[in-house]
């Protein structure tokens, strides 16, 4: 694959990014992927390493190989064939992934990875420039009934996998725009909607019914995205559901968000990053939003160091706040991972996103005691320095520090779905709130619930955006064989 000497007598080449002070005046994307011949560079780079770890790295399985040689030999119209076949919206993964493949891949050991997302990104950019990504509407239609319940990525594969099959596919949004947290969780200049906004017009095409603003089940009453986002004008019960469908595949989020219950809680001004987030999206899309979470000249505080708390960095700095430091209770992790141990598998290691060196002050083993307001207000929080003893995280003593927060938002990832959807199916859940659903190739993705699937986030929980898109592949062609015996779709 690629040139025999490619990653010998070349170097990885990065995607850059627009200076920070001139991105932090917008909220659109700032990456400067690479140009055409910087992409043959890279695609020249991947070895003919006998076994593409890289594969197995990747949970859509995308055969890595085969399109890094042809974009190597300017094949590029077969280099999107090819990645096409494997992964329904490469212009996602190749924004918002962190990129498994390229950790698994052999050149790791003891190199530089080849680009991979670098080239994924640049062949879906291209397919689109050129109008080779087009609607694919079924032959001919089997006359059965799928509803798919949540517009995420998952949905979305499931959606299109199902329909191009010959269904007949509706896609139930509780919110008002489909995407899920693609939509309302990742801010724009991680992923621009136009993105979304597109596939949409492409699923519509291919005769999917896309119907927004639809609750299944009960209003929820948890915390975090459910409460904040839900703009639904209409609820259709799971009885009205599995009555009106041959089957039903629910594909929701994770959206219970992990709270932090210390004494001060309670104060203004606290609030779950997925209720900050969304907001600023809706701000972007054009809506009228009274009494939006703003960090402009505030301090602010983020707890939880993964990327919902990179996106919240992001957007605090484009506000104006005052100052923004990002808390993560785990040790401060190693700037580079011992290959020989880790590899193929995804490392430890320190990542620093664009967010941060935008500005922002990162804080290691720490852990939040209080919150202390005044009139009501948050003020300020007590933190204390932790360390594991015997397997476990104590406190340091003598270590405790005030730190000035007039903003703090939590961001400490989400432990299982809203259970109202699921309790009103009467779905079976696992030890962690999720839809209790094997993967089996036979029978997989099927729940307790006669002719009721689960996949994506409901089904395993808070995850990455390319396991969603597998999950819903994998989810369409479990419903396909149970209405009709069979598929043709692939695994």
């Amino acid at each position: 694959m690629g040139k025999v000497t490619g990653f010998l007598e070349l170097d990885r080449i990065e995607e850059t990014y627009a200076p920070p002070q001139e991105r932090l005046k917008h909220y659109k994307e700032f990456v400067v992927g690479l140009n055409s011949a910087q992409v043959k560079n890279q695609g020249a780079r991947c070895m003919d390493c006998g076994t593409p770890f890289c594969n197995n790295g990747c949970p859509v399985n995308n055969i890595i190989p085969d399109f890094n040689d042809l974009v190597y030999r300017n094949e590029w119209r077969n280099a999107f064939t090819v990645l096409d076949s494997t992964n329904n919206f490469p212009e996602f993964t190749g924004r918002i992934c962190p990129a498994p493949c390229e950790a698994a891949c052999v050149l790791n050991i003891n190199d530089d990875p080849i680009g991979i997302k670098s080239i994924e990104h640049a062949i879906i950019d291209r397919a689109w420039e050129e109008g080779w990504v087009l609607p694919r509407p079924a032959k001919h239609q089997t006359g059965k009934k799928v509803a798919v319940v949540g517009s995420g990525p998952a949905g979305m594969a499931a959606a299109q996998q199902l329909a191009r099959a010959g269904h007949d596919v509706t896609l139930f949004e509780k919110n008002d725009r489909v995407g899920g947290l693609l939509r309302y969780g990742i801010p724009d200049f991680k992923l621009d909607k136009s993105h979304i906004d597109r596939r949409v017009k492409q699923l519509e095409a291919e005769g999917v019914h896309i119907r927004t603003g639809v609750l299944i089940g009960a209003m929820p009453t948890e915390g975090g995205a459910s409460k904040v986002t839900n703009l639904a004008q209409e609820t259709i019960s799971a009885e009205q559901l599995q009555q009106d469908f041959d089957a039903v595949l629910l594909t929701g989020g994770a959206e219970h968000s992990r709270d932090l219950p210390v004494p001060g809680r309670e104060l203004d001004g606290v609030h779950f990053a997925m209720e900050f987030l969304p907001q600023q999206n809706r701000v972007n899309a054009g809506d009228k939003f009274k009494g939006q979470i703003r960090a402009d000249g505030k301090h602010v505080v983020v707890i939880g160091g993964g990327d919902t708390g990179s996106d919240c960095v992001g957007t605090s700095n484009r506000h104006g706040a005052k100052s923004v430091t990002q808390f993560e209770v785990m040790p401060m992790p190693p700037e580079q991972e011992n290959k020989p141990l880790v590899w193929p598998y995804w490392p430890i290691k320190l990542r620093t996103s664009s967010s941060h060196d935008e500005g922002c002050v990162r804080e290691f083993a720490i852990s939040t005691k209080t919150f202390n307001g005044d009139k009501g207000k948050v003020k300020s929080l007590t933190t204390v320095q932790v360390e594991f003893k015997d397997g476990k995280l104590v406190e340091v003593a003598g270590t405790e520090k005030d730190w000035p927060a007039d903003l703090v938002l939590l961001a400490m990832g989400f432990t299982n779905p809203v259970a109202t959807v699921l309790d009103a199916f009467g779905i079976e859940k696992d030890a962690r709130g999720n839809a209790k659903a094997t993967t089996d190739f036979t029978g997989g993705y099927a729940t307790n619930v006669a002719k009721v699937f689960a996949a994506g986030d409901m089904r395993r929980g808070q995850s990455l955006v390319v396991w969603a898109i597998r999950e819903g592949r994998q989810a369409a062609r479990a419903v396909d064989e149970f209405l009709m015996g069979d598929s043709e779709l692939p695994r």
